[in-house]
């Protein structure tokens, strides 16, 4: 799988880049997001308030409603293609392998994965404020409590992880 070989790199340049803000491999795990009425899979490398990266994608054909956030995300394809369909206009975006797409703060659009489709997404903002979107139909919808907890976890987890950085890089540990 070229996208998994892709993924493992992305990790360890960004370990080597980042030290002590990368999440560990035993908590790194893929886990469902429903959101928009789309669903995928993530897997969460860092998280602070103000800003995130994971690895996102699909097995399945998939598509819904983008969210509107208080933070800047933007998505670079590895494999498959991504559609968007941004408010007040009436045609449709294709990107491919390679293709960075920038979801401006306030901005909603339409999106369509295919199945197969990967990519590194991050987010710099207001993190919180994407919470609710990304939760909301697993709270309410699907009602998938495991997914919420394994979700909520790793965020908890990346702060943690982040607080612990801070204070040492700061000299308090």
């Amino acid at each position: 799988q070229d996208h998994e070989q892709a993924f493992s790199k992305v990790v360890v340049e960004l370990r080597k880049r980042y030290p002590g803000h990368i999440l560990p491999d035993e908590d790194l795990q893929w886990v469902f997001v429903n959101a928009g009425g789309w669903m995928g899979s993530m897997c969460l490398l860092h998280a602070s308030l103000t800003e995130y990266v994971l690895l996102f994608g699909t097995a399945v054909d998939t598509s819904g409603h983008s969210g509107r956030y208080w933070a800047e995300i933007s998505d670079t394809i590895i494999s498959g293609t991504f559609r968007q369909w941004k408010e007040g206009t009436t045609k449709s975006e294709m990107y491919y392998p390679g293709d960075t797409i920038v979801h401006r703060a306030g901005e909603a659009t339409s999106v369509q994965w295919t199945a197969g489709t990967w990519m590194v997404e991050y987010g710099r903002g207001f993190i919180p404020s994407t919470l609710g979107f990304a939760l909301a139909d697993t709270i309410f919808s699907t009602q998938d409590f495991l997914t919420l907890y394994y979700t909520v976890r790793v965020y908890i987890k990346g702060m943690l992880l982040e607080a612990n950085t801070f204070l040492t890089e700061a000299g308090l540990f």
